[in-house]
């Protein structure tokens, strides 16, 4: 064999090399089955209220809320998450964090979930959130995931799919399950570094790329996510009506530093919690090792509710024996002066019980479509108002008001004038 017929037969076989490892490395790099074209986040108490005409306005089409955990907690703020979102255009879908050990708690977190959600009318596939496993083992954490699955498929009639990050994906839920339910995969990496990592999934339609995602009309950090078009439900029905048997806790959360000295036991007592649900909530891998400065969220189990005004996301509260401003403000994560600028509250320590006082105001007093994809809001000038601050609470300039509502006169508008924003 000549020289020339050998370097011939050593250039295809490198060519021949180089496309059978292309092959095998796209074979194994998880990614999402179509586009992701659709920007979303995923909240729940620990947003506390959200502006939703802003997280609209933001360019968010789609939003996760968070209806409940465990087989009676249900998010305090799901219920007013779901109305605003749903009034502003928004899609929705909703996740249960679950914490069950066995199938047959399994089967009644399924039941809560649906009981729950039953009325509401989701966009979106429902979720199963299982990510803390409490010591049960790979095999007993399959079953019970299934369970859950199955029932809760059952009992709504809506596809449900699984969300897990990386590590869950690749060595906890099974090949079967992969088969059978879709991911929403958290991965706060490059998506590039998933060339050439096997997981039992080999494509995701939902992707939780970081959970410190800013977004106008949310105070504090947020789940950012992108999804493909497969995370609708192809029907958007109600989900059926279920009974539930167990009594609701509606449980919040506040966010604590951990100081010098501080242990879970601690923190559990002071708040009346335990270190289970700390731990849970937290995601805390060692529950001896806390830090200075770290941030926990802790649970509160709180009776306060408010009467949310459709829509509008106003939130009107009765105040109870033992209310003070502290817990109350603390409860709905907004500040003491917020509620005594937004109330006229001449002593902050004097409140009566029976007495009705606004806890949140919505930016939007209406929205009304101009076409398919852009609103408006109007607004109820109060006393004390003027073209500056309106423009400036609600982002947009004086000009625009004046040029929007026809105003002859910037420096002369009435208390229960109603301008368009």
């Amino acid at each position: 064999m000549n020289k020339k017929i050998k370097k011939i037969i050593l250039i295809f076989s490198i060519i021949f090399t180089f496309i059978f490892w292309i092959n095998v490395k796209s074979t194994y790099a998880i990614s999402p089955i179509s586009t992701l074209s659709y920007q979303g986040i995923d909240v729940s108490n620990w947003q506390g209220y959200i502006n939703y005409r802003q997280i609209r306005e933001a360019g968010i089409e789609v939003v996760y809320i968070k209806s409940s955990q465990g087989s009676n907690i249900k998010d305090a703020y799901f219920e007013i998450n779901y109305e605003n979102a749903k009034a502003n255009g928004l899609k929705v879908g909703f996740y249960h964090f679950l914490t069950a050990t066995n199938t047959e708690e399994a089967k009644q977190e399924a039941r809560f979930f649906a009981s729950v959600i039953s009325g509401k009318t989701p966009d979106c596939k429902l979720v199963m959130d299982y990510e803390v496993f409490g010591g049960v083992s790979i095999e007993e954490s399959n079953e019970i995931a299934r369970t859950f699955l199955e029932t809760t498929r059952d009992l709504t009639n809506k596809e449900v799919i699984i969300y897990s990050d990386l590590s869950n994906a690749q060595s906890r839920f099974s090949r079967e399950l992969a088969k059978d339910y879709q991911l929403w995969l958290a991965y706060y990496s490059e998506t590039e570094r998933l060339e050439g990592i096997t997981t039992n999934w080999d494509n995701y339609i939902g992707l939780q790329y970081t959970d410190r995602g800013r977004v106008n009309g949310i105070n504090g950090a947020v789940d950012r996510d992108s999804f493909t078009e497969e995370i609708f439900l192809n029907e958007t029905t109600e989900v059926p009506e279920i009974e539930n048997s167990t009594e609701i806790t509606n449980t919040q959360t506040i966010s604590y530093t951990v100081q010098r000295g501080d242990t879970l036991w601690a923190i559990a007592r002071r708040y009346g919690t335990t270190i289970d649900e700390i731990v849970n909530i937290n995601n805390i891998a060692n529950p001896n090792l806390i830090y200075p400065g770290e941030t926990l969220r802790i649970p509160t189990n709180s009776n306060i509710e408010g009467e949310e005004t459709r829509g509008t996301g106003d939130i009107i509260y009765t105040i109870q024996r033992g209310d003070t401003l502290s817990k109350i403000a603390r409860a709905y994560n907004v500040s003491i002066s917020h509620i005594v600028e937004l109330n006229g509250i001449s002593n902050p320590n004097l409140i009566y019980p029976g007495e009705k006082i606004r806890i949140t105001e919505s930016d939007v007093t209406t929205l009304r479509p101009i076409n398919q994809n852009t609103y408006y809001s109007t607004y109820t000038v109060r006393r004390g108002d003027n073209l500056s601050k309106i423009a400036k609470r609600f982002g947009v300039t004086v000009n625009h008001l004046v040029t929007t509502n026809n105003i002859q006169n910037p420096n002369l508008i009435f208390p229960g004038q109603i301008l368009i924003i």
